[in-house]
């Protein structure tokens, strides 16, 4: 296996994937401007819902996450043309995790999957061909690369896309309530609006969803079934980005096969004349333990963090306790309302927050059954006074449904929420714990 792994081979799907890569997160980053999403998401806000250990990542005053994203855009030019490689791989990683962990206000797995990505790319040869850094010296220019750069990045896509197969099987699910609840807002879509409201389209979104995700892996590696399965992620993604408008991931995904195909056909499609043949019998890399030990851990911790809800009391889709960073794609909705009320020391009537006095509409929506944001306000809330010279508590009445079904109370409302710790690993016992009745 050691030697397996640091077996040279032809690294041309590395290259490949480099420039992909670094044009799609100049997309992301510049698009997110011209979008208006750097706007509504991290400048309109008041109140900043990070990451709950991130406190001390707060958005850029003013115009500053324009320069911030503007400054990303660059950096994934500078990973596309290979320039001051591991450098500008550093940044990224540092400017989008910091993007990431800072607002949860657009929380989506696939900014999850991007940051995990880019600390990757970090410690890839990306650099040894096509690229500035070849160019110029800065680096030594190879067409080979130790084998376990393949196997990494197919061990991160098999995990993603296994723990989104079995997030999948669960009632709900099954029975096309979550593809039709998800659907309806589409209903206005030209040409395919009235088709994506019919009973069987959503069991075939259900359905399909599940294989798709659990086989395109091994379909793929396998070479009977590997244009098939190409065919069908071109057709999948491409109707994930019509449909969702979930940005750069379809195509990220579709830029990921240049690694199930052999890598002289990717060298023969993308640059037949820049390169000579690359010699298969190139020397073996020095096996490394270090890389292994790093691989190793890596491997284990992505497929130990998905499965950490288990561990939790309670029903994942309705405390959210272990939801994040787990792939758990597209899988719910949720319906609901929240109330917050203030008690002033020595004051006896509690005193009814107005929410839009101090969150955005689409705060308030994000709020709806998620026990972490509404923690996260509380404490807002009872900094908030304490500014103006005000000992306070915080409660909430919080009520809400999962797909469609019916809104029951979600915390606890005789709790202080303010004088409340959050805890990480197991349940916070003021979210109420979803019965059956």
């Amino acid at each position: 296996m050691k030697a397996w792994l640091f077996k040279a081979v032809d690294n041309s799907p590395l290259i490949i994937f480099r420039i992909i890569f670094g044009f799609l997160i100049t997309c992301e980053s510049w698009g997110a401007i011209a979008t208006g999403w750097v706007h509504r998401v991290l400048i309109e806000p008041s109140v900043n819902f990070h990451f709950i250990p991130f406190s001390f990542l707060h958005p850029l005053p003013g115009r500053g996450m324009y320069i911030y994203f503007f400054v990303m855009g660059v950096v994934g030019i500078s990973i596309m043309l290979g320039y001051r490689y591991v450098l500008s791989s550093i940044s990224f990683c540092l400017l989008w995790g910091g993007v990431y962990f800072m607002q949860k206000n657009s929380y989506n797995n696939h900014y999850y999957l991007l940051w995990l990505l880019s600390i990757i790319m970090i410690f890839l040869p990306a650099n040894k061909n096509l690229s500035i850094d070849a160019k110029k010296g800065y680096t030594n220019s190879l067409n080979v690369m130790p084998n376990w750069v393949w196997f990494l990045i197919i061990c991160q896509l098999t995990i993603v896309y296994t723990y989104a197969s079995l997030a999948k099987l669960y009632p709900d699910w099954l029975d096309a309530t979550v593809a039709k609840r998800l659907m309806t807002s589409r209903a206005e879509y030209p040409i395919i609006g009235e088709l994506l409201q019919q009973t069987w389209t959503h069991y075939v979104i259900a359905y399909v969803g599940i294989l798709f995700d659990l086989l395109i892996v091994p379909a793929l590696l396998y070479k009977p079934t590997r244009k098939i399965a190409f065919t069908a992620a071109v057709f999948f993604h491409l109707y994930n980005s019509i449909v969702f408008q979930i940005g750069i991931f379809p195509y990220l995904a579709l830029g990921f096969m240049v690694f199930f195909f052999p890598s002289d056909k990717v060298r023969k499609w993308f640059y037949p004349k820049a390169q000579k043949q690359v010699d298969l019998n190139s020397k073996p890399f020095p096996i490394s333990k270090l890389v292994l030990f790093l691989i190793t851990i890596w491997i284990l911790v992505q497929f130990a963090l998905p499965l950490r809800h288990w561990f939790i009391k309670g029903d994942v889709l309705w405390t959210e306790e272990g939801h994040r960073m787990s792939w758990r794609m597209m899988l719910r909705s949720k319906q609901g309302y929240n109330s917050f009320y203030i008690l002033e020391e020595g004051i006896i009537k509690k005193q009814k927050i107005k929410l839009s006095d101090h969150l955005t509409p689409k705060q308030v929506r994000a709020m709806k059954g998620k026990p972490d944001l509404i923690w996260q306000f509380a404490q807002y809330l009872k900094k908030y006074y304490a500014k103006k010279g005000k000992t306070v508590k915080v409660f909430a009445k919080s009520y809400a449904g999962v797909n469609g079904g019916k809104v029951r109370q979600l915390v606890d409302p005789s709790i202080d929420l303010a004088a409340t710790p959050w805890t990480w690993w197991k349940h916070n016992n003021w979210v109420l714990l979803y019965e059956n009745k």
